[in-house]
């Protein structure tokens, strides 16, 4: 037996074309388990989580570990569901070859181009796993077509299906020229070839070949003057074809009957590129931050890169992590070149769904899980003290969907708080801010479905529960034109009274000039002591305008004129006298609103563009112009924040879960008069609750 190599392989897919289930054949066929896990039978070996069985979809990528004639094979099983696409990037970082799944009735669906997208991303070699070709409607050249037409890479079968629908039972490779037939247990057995295969079966052959030996001119003039080529070296030739990215194959079968999966599996070693095949990952050195290279060789210094962290109120947090050179053994100190500091390794594991078996030492291309470090987080490197090296950080999409919440039960706010802090260590796209304009907390997330997962663990791991209703727009006061108010303060109920008497003048200010306050005083008739609370009870009355008791900008305040009395003035009495000739001043100087507009950046297949570009008119959006990005147009806009709060939602409805988008905040504007009665009249509802 050869030496063991590994292959670290992202399933990724659309959801619902059974990465999950492909996974789990790929442990069962293997030995590695005694039953098949199923999806739909929520005894899933990988969709673990009690959120995953509830609703039968993955929600973390997971990790299959698969021990296949000699050789590691990790598979990673990915969410296919976009609001999960934190797991997805994290895991394909820790993966060196994605393996597409494509669902043999639906063909290429919303999900198999932005997977596609992420493999290009992170150019990543690829192949393609055309699944369910035992369904009804299934059709292995429909799909293949598909694939030829939605991506420009060159596509090539490896493999083609024998029989259809009910009736698929093998497979042929078109390397080795053999049949496979898949008994019980999804063993295969070799036949001949079917003769009524013979014509496609020399057609993709051909195709095949062509693909492979162009990339070396040795091999094409051989091929080409009819040479017979030797098996391993056509097989060598394929492998650095797959490796260099200038070609995708596929392969096909079905998860759930077996057919197929131990060939996929013999595919993974036998052509897929293995960690020392690729180039050697370059990082910086924390220090001098000069660029160094680290070959995937167990000789070199250790490194790794943490691409998961998992968080549990009771075992504290796992960090999984992929060694990318050298090796580590249990109970050792390492670098986090990350943060700068000294970890102490406890014992190793190597994950397998949520199971964890102990390891002593673990070598380059090896996954590997450690609980209890002291401040690893996601994206972190890990590496020898003697030899520090700092990998790039993984990008991960700013969440787009936002609540607000609030506990559902008094005194809950503590516990509220440390579980979603929790849960926020352990996925990069959920964020927790404390708006303290509106006085909530405000979660942020990439969806409705993975805001409602949150929720749920936070109430299964941490035992609290909380309302969520839409966040709070943070609206402001200004005004558009001058005015004057003269105020005077004057109270006398026995003793010393209070009296303070000022008049100010209100004028706007520019776009982002807050507030200035001038002393436009001469001859004394406000003292200089009083002044300065003058301003403090306009800035007072500023913190909760007129209007509708949102914060006053862009206003200058200037006070030119008052009256005192030698015994009864006082701070107090002139703090008073300014915040209400302020609040005069201001509803004599044509109020308005302001709200905080978005700069919005969609995403969409050319089709769905009007209908979106309907959808933001009616959302009061500006259309800026639009720029094509492939077979995609980029729509640029400004959208009042208010009319966002459920474009996530409203976007996926639109154009079947093709589009995306990004959001910044670009600036305040005006709210239209017909809208400002709605937003004044919310305002005093919230205020009496």
């Amino acid at each position: 037996m050869s030496e063991e190599r590994m292959y670290n392989v992202g399933l990724i897919s659309h959801s619902g074309a059974g990465k999950t289930s492909l996974a789990e054949s790929m442990l069962y066929f293997s030995g590695a388990t005694s039953r098949l896990g199923s999806v739909d039978q929520r005894n899933s070996i990988l969709d673990y989580d009690p959120e995953e069985r509830a609703r039968q979809v993955s929600i973390n990528a997971a990790v299959a570990p698969v021990q296949w004639k000699g050789h590691r094979i990790n598979a990673f099983d990915c969410p296919g569901y976009f609001d999960f696409v934190g797991e997805v990037r994290a895991a394909l970082r820790a993966a060196d070859v994605a393996l597409i799944a494509v669902e043999g009735v639906s063909g290429v669906e919303v999900g198999t181009e932005l997977v596609w997208g992420y493999a290009d991303e992170f150019k990543m070699p690829r192949a393609v796993f055309v699944n369910k070709l035992d369904r009804e409607n299934a059709n292995f050249y429909r799909v293949l077509e598909q694939v030829e037409e939605y991506f420009p890479e060159r596509i090539a079968p490896l493999q083609l299906p024998i029989g259809q629908e009910s009736n698929f039972s093998g497979i042929v490779d078109l390397l080795q020229m053999k049949a496979y037939r898949f008994e019980d247990k999804g063993e295969p057995r070799e036949i001949d070839i079917p003769e009524d295969m013979a014509d496609e079966v020399e057609q993709y052959r051909e195709q095949l070949l062509d693909a492979v030996v162009e990339r070396d001119d040795e091999l094409l003039m051989m091929y080409l003057e009819g040479e017979e080529i030797d098996a391993e070296v056509i097989a060598g030739a394929l492998k650095g074809a797959i490796a260099d990215q200038d070609l995708v194959p596929l392969l096909c079968g079905s998860a759930m009957t077996g057919v197929g999966v131990a060939s996929l599996m013999d595919a993974i070693i036998d052509y897929f590129p293995a960690p020392g095949d690729l180039p050697a990952l370059r990082g910086l050195d924390p220090e001098t931050e000069e660029e160094l290279e680290r070959p995937a060789d167990a000789d070199q210094p250790f490194s790794a890169f943490v691409f998961k962290t998992m968080a549990d109120p009771y075992v504290g947090r796992l960090s999984l992590f992929r060694v990318l050179s050298g090796k580590v053994q249990s109970d050792s100190k390492i670098l986090n070149s990350s943060q700068g500091i000294q970890e102490q390794l406890g014992q190793l594991f190597t994950p397998r769904g949520n199971e964890q078996v102990p390891i002593e030492e673990a070598v380059a291309g090896e996954i590997v899980a450690v609980p209890k470090l002291q401040a690893t987080i996601t994206g972190d490197t890990l590496c020898s003290i003697d030899a520090p090296i700092q990998y790039p950080q993984i990008e991960f999409p700013d969440p787009v969907y936002q609540v607000a919440v609030q506990p559902e039960s008094r005194g809950d706010e503590e516990k509220i708080s440390t579980g979603l802090r929790r849960l926020a260590e352990e996925d990069a796209t959920f964020r927790v801010e404390r708006n303290s304009e509106t006085n909530e907390q405000i979660l942020y997330g990439m969806g409705e479905l993975h805001i409602s997962v949150v929720l749920d663990r936070l109430k299964r791991k941490f035992g609290v529960s909380v309302i969520t209703s839409p966040p709070r727009i943070a609206y402001r006061e200004t005004i558009r034109r001058e005015a004057t108010a003269r105020y005077r303060h004057k109270k006398q109920s026995g003793g010393r009274g209070q009296f303070g008497e000022v008049q100010i003048r209100v004028e706007p200010l520019q776009r982002g000039e807050e507030f200035e306050f001038v002393d436009e005083i001469f001859g004394g008739s406000v003292p200089n002591q009083f002044i300065p609370a003058v301003e403090k009870g306009v800035r007072e009355s500023m913190a909760e305008g007129p209007v509708a008791s949102y914060p006053v900008t862009q206003v200058k305040v200037a006070l030119y004129d008052g009256g005192y009395h030698p015994v009864d003035s006082s701070e107090m009495a002139f703090k008073v006298a300014g915040s209400m000739a302020f609040k005069q001043a201001f509803m004599e100087a044509d109020p308005i609103l302001l709200e905080p507009v978005m700069d919005v950046s969609v995403r969409v297949p050319e089709e769905y563009m009007g209908d979106v570009i309907g959808d933001l008119n009616r959302k009061r959006g500006k259309i800026l112009g639009m720029e094509p990005e492939g077979r995609s147009q980029i729509i640029k806009a400004k959208v009042p924040a208010a009319e966002m709060s459920r474009y996530a939602i409203d976007l996926r409805s639109i154009t079947q879960a093709r589009g995306t988008y990004t959001t910044a905040f670009s600036s305040y504007e005006a709210v239209p008069q017909e809208v400002v009665q709605g937003i004044i009249d919310r305002a005093k509802r919230d205020e009496v609750e």
